[in-house]
């Protein structure tokens, strides 16, 4: 019996010292990674998303420091010739706009175009930017002299920067929702020479890595009208035949074209925000890989 008793504490014993070691190479392993590799996937990170910030400000070439690259961009298609046009965007600003719009009853060709003095911000794009711009200023935050001491630390960081670059994506992925009323109301339907007619509108956004124009064409309800008044609410894009009110004229939308032009340098932001946000979940992946074996290090 006793000798019994001697064997197994011997196992045991055997056991913790092995329980012991591992547990010693992994700490070794875990402050390696707290060290050095975390410090490299930043700098990764950090040297993806300054890629991605210099694309929202692309420099034009031969000319002086600061001023951005223009691009124009050809809307429309061989498809379908009721709306046609030219773009020319210059880092987050639409500066001019030509558009030729086909009317729907008469097939006569409307012209317009922006007024010199004026040029349209798209909020997508400059919103994209200062989360951008956001992440690497928390990535900066931690530079290699900066020793991290526990997981949570870094998981808490990953957090904030995949929070911004998150949002980011959003902002070019998911267009914001206006009603009619609103649109009416904005300052693009001002920017053109000659004035857009009470009975068109156009709006402009990013979507994924197009920039989208869509033009309405509308018809005036008369006050006698034996249709259903049901106000449209808000939305990215409206079909026709729903109807709304502004200026107390009630309108139905008759028409609507869409055209959009890929921009090819939305594309690669969007995919090095996909890059990034692969990089932060590895490292959080790998922290957790140790987070089972001694929970009161890392929270």
């Amino acid at each position: 019996m006793l000798e019994a008793e001697r064997s197994t504490l011997s196992e045991l014993a055997k056991m913790t010292a092995a329980s012991q070691a591992e547990r010693t190479v992994l700490e070794e392993e875990f402050n390696w990674l707290l060290k050095e590799e975390v410090h490299a996937v930043l700098k990764q990170l950090q040297d993806i998303l300054k890629e991605a910030s210099r694309r929202f400000s692309m420099p034009s070439p031969g000319l002086c420091e600061g001023q951005l690259k223009q691009e124009n961009f050809i809307l429309g298609s061989s498809t379908m010739d009721q709306v046609k046009g030219v773009l020319t965007l210059q880092g987050e600003a639409l500066t001019q706009a030509d558009i030729n719009i086909k009317v729907a009853k008469s097939s006569q060709v409307m012209h317009f175009a922006f007024r010199d003095d004026k040029q349209w911000k798209l909020q997508q794009i400059q919103d994209a930017r200062n989360h951008v711009n956001q992440a690497l200023q928390l990535l900066s935050s931690r530079d290699e002299s900066y020793t991290f001491k526990t997981g949570a630390e870094v998981n808490k960081l990953m957090d904030a920067v995949m929070l911004q670059l998150t949002r980011a994506r959003n902002r070019l992925t998911t267009p914001a929702s206006m009603t009619l009323p609103e649109l009416a109301a904005s300052g693009l339907m001002k920017m053109f020479t000659p004035p857009m007619p009470g009975d068109v509108m156009v709006n402009f956004y990013i979507n994924l890595s197009k920039l989208c124009l869509t033009v309405y064409q509308l018809h005036v309800l008369q006050p006698n009208t034996t249709k259903n008044f049901k106000s449209a609410g808000s939305s990215v894009l409206h079909n026709p035949g729903v109807m709304f009110e502004y200026n107390n004229t009630k309108f139905e939308v008759s028409h609507v074209h869409k055209v959009e032009c890929v921009v090819p340098w939305l594309n690669d932001t969007l995919v090095f925000f996909t890059i990034s946000l692969q990089l932060c979940q590895q490292l959080k992946d790998k922290i957790s890989v140790f987070s089972s074996f001694w929970n009161y290090r890392l929270f």
